[in-house]
């Protein structure tokens, strides 16, 4: 049984990293290593997150307000060469709280537990709406 917050880092985190890998290297044209020298990871990870090998459990590119924040996050990233680690922590916390907010992660818990009736969990919304929001 696992419980949503070890969906979220399997699935969720490794999707908002793609999603940043690639609007790094797409959108400002950084070389892989560049891009890897921001976020503090590999050069290899960033090539498995631009091509979908790592980071495509969940979709979230369809989601505004996902797609906003990671924008947030990577024009903060190029405009100060670092973020600072509180600010990038609260952008990834916000992230989530959104998708577990919104109900974008429960089919993909129902996957890693059949067990879970989705159509009357409530867990992650309420969680969400209690979160702290900066």
């Amino acid at each position: 049984m696992l419980v949503p917050c070890e969906v979220a880092v399997k699935c969720v985190l490794p999707a908002i990293r793609s999603m940043i890998a690639k609007e790094l290297t797409t959108k400002y044209e950084l070389k892989q290593t560049e891009a890897a020298k921001l976020l503090g990871l590999s050069q290899s990870a960033v090539s498995l997150y631009s091509s979908k090998m790592r980071g495509r459990a969940i979709d979230l590119e369809k989601d505004e307000d996902v797609t906003k924040l990671v924008g947030n996050i990577t024009n903060s990233l190029i405009e100060n060469d670092e973020v600072p680690y509180n600010d990038f922590v609260n952008s990834f916390c916000e992230i989530c709280r959104i998708v577990r907010g919104k109900g974008l992660m429960c089919k993909l818990h129902k996957e890693f537990d059949p067990n879970i009736d989705i159509e009357n969990c409530r867990f992650c919304s309420i969680v969400a709406s209690l979160c702290y929001k900066p």
